[in-house]
């Protein structure tokens, strides 16, 4: 990828983007410098141009971003960065540094608190309860869900049809991560179905 640092008078933008909910997250600026970090190290660094230096997201909060795919735009002056961003991102505590609305995908964002759920069990978690009962257990509260779905569909109001469907998704996930599966294979799956 060859990335003209020369039209911008040697920085170009980066646009950081959360790879699995795509929401935008941050704008900041690399020179050669920053983007060869970046491609070594796996964690984005810019060019500070307040301090006039090398900063790597993350060197003093921990919260890094680490890069899984990077694009060039068309002119070759702009770059995207698809990261996984470890805590917020804005400087503020924020996930973004645009506030931008996250209920539509609040769902990944589950996806990644059941599997800190997973990683770092607590006695008080209904997740960590759920899954000392074990995969049978966990298959069955998703049939259990998915039946008072459809009964919800057929005989009760939209709130209740809404609350069972949040209740199926979310031991859905729960099913997945005990899989060792996730929201993308299931994307990727269905976008292979699509063509």
């Amino acid at each position: 990828m060859n990335i003209d640092f020369e039209k911008t008078d040697g920085l170009v933008p980066v646009i950081i983007q959360d790879v699995q909910t795509l929401e935008v997250l941050m704008l900041g600026y690399m020179n050669q410098e920053a983007w060869t970090k970046t491609q070594t190290e796996g964690k984005v660094t810019f060019y500070s141009r307040s301090k006039k230096r090398l900063w790597t997201k993350g060197e003093e909060s921990g919260n890094f971003l680490f890069v899984k795919e990077t694009h060039i735009d068309c002119d070759q002056d702009t770059i995207l960065i698809k990261a996984s961003p470890v805590g917020p991102t804005c400087h503020t505590g924020s996930r973004s540094c645009f506030n931008t609305n996250f209920k539509q995908n609040f769902i990944f964002e589950l996806e990644k608190i059941i599997n800190d759920r997973y990683e770092n069990p607590s006695e008080d978690s209904y997740v960590n309860k759920l899954r000392k009962k074990g995969i049978n257990k966990i298959a069955q509260k998703v049939g259990e869900e998915g039946v008072e779905t459809v009964i919800a569909a057929l005989n009760e109001t939209d709130f209740d049809f809404v609350n069972e469907s949040s209740d199926l998704i979310f031991h859905l996930l729960v099913l997945l991560r005990e899989k060792g599966k996730t929201l993308s294979d299931i994307g990727i799956n269905l976008e292979g179905r699509h063509r």
